[in-house]
């Protein structure tokens, strides 16, 4: 009886931000690994094995990281997909990585976790990818005098930002107008912060924040400044900015690191299954977490004897992600295709010759 019994559940860990201000990124991402979850077991798992998902709340607070960090490791995961902040990373991954887990981060790209030969892959490209293209695209739109706001709760990630764009700007023969920091929270003063960055006479704003952040900035510099052009980072790129930000984010810049309106059969089918499982469409984050997701349960199913996870996904490169071929190098960075958008009519609109 004994020998018939069904196979232990082989278990992956998840940790996003799942109850802060910027939850969003953290639902979006658990919800897309979730959904690559069900579809593996229901494909047969394991060879009838199946993948339990284990999913933890950093809340993104250091205290609670490190101690659902710590239950993740207790839990003996093989894997955890997260986390989705910079923030957090520093303080989950050397957690994870001294217990030998591999971590795979759908979407931080600071430049503290880049080219480390360490136990975290990264499904996203680089602040200094990123914060670069902005700079060449702001440029194109004539706007070469920005003020930028910056919120130090991500302090890995926006200084990342901050520093790889000041220096685009500066190869460029600029400088920026302003660098105003500020932290998140529920008494932080959008007003004065927007204030701030109109004093140095900026022909265009940026904000380095979250989606729930961008929608009060943005509300302050239409009623500051109506007609100066605003822009923010691909960290909030989430449907959360236009559902809250309204017609106050109307023209706002801002990159995506996955196409929207992408009509291939394979995205459409997964679109679909998402639809039908959570009743939303999914976001960038969820994207990325399928994505990370697709790349552990491949490196599981097709690990050898005696092999580490870690080996095995780097033995199992490229992976056919949901949109696009990940490639990871031998430190777990990868590149990845983006598309500035403008929002127009509360959509993501991409610009011309994206």
């Amino acid at each position: 009886m004994t020998g018939c019994s069904p196979k232990e559940a082989v278990k992956i860990g998840f940790i996003g931000g799942l109850t802060n201000r910027n939850s969003d990124n953290g639902q979006a991402g658990l919800n897309g690994v979730t959904l690559a979850v069900e579809q593996f077991n229901r494909s047969g798992g394991l060879n009838g094995q199946l993948v339990e998902l284990l999913a933890k709340d950093d809340a993104q607070d250091p205290t609670t990281a490190a101690r659902s960090a710590r239950e993740l490791v207790e839990a003996r995961v093989e894997a955890v997909i997260g986390p989705f902040t910079s923030s957090m990373a520093s303080v989950i991954v050397p957690i994870t990585g001294q217990a030998g887990i591999l971590q795979i981060s759908p979407t931080i790209t600071s430049m503290d976790f880049y080219g480390k030969d360490d136990n975290l892959f990264r499904i996203n490209r680089t602040t200094r990818d990123n914060a670069s293209d902005y700079a060449k695209v702001m440029r194109s739109l004539g706007q070469v005098r920005t003020a930028l706001a910056f919120d130090t709760r991500n302090l890995s990630f926006s200084s990342s930002w901050l520093e790889e764009f000041r220096n685009a700007v500066k190869a460029s023969g600029r400088s920026l107008a302003a660098e105003i920091p500020y932290e998140s929270g529920d008494q932080a003063d959008f007003a004065a912060v927007v204030s701030q960055m109109l004093t140095s006479k900026p022909d265009s704003l940026i904000f380095v924040s979250g989606a729930l952040d961008v929608a009060r900035l943005a509300q302050q510099a239409r009623k500051q400044a109506p007609r100066l052009p605003i822009a923010a980072v691909e960290w909030a790129a989430t449907e959360q900015l236009t559902e809250l930000g309204g017609e106050v984010v109307e023209g706002l810049l801002i990159l995506q690191n996955y196409d929207r309106d992408d009509s291939s059969e394979h995205y459409r089918e997964f679109a679909d299954a998402y639809y039908k499982r959570f009743q939303r469409q999914p976001g960038y984050s969820t994207v990325a977490a399928y994505d990370a997701a697709t790349v552990v349960l491949k490196a599981l199913k097709n690990r050898s004897s005696g092999e580490s996870l870690k080996q095995a996904a780097l033995r199992n490169n490229p992976y056919q992600g949901l949109q696009q071929t990940i490639s990871f190098d031998a430190n777990g960075d990868t590149r990845r295709k983006i598309f500035f958008t403008e929002i127009r009519n509360g959509k993501y609109v991409k610009l011309k010759g994206q």
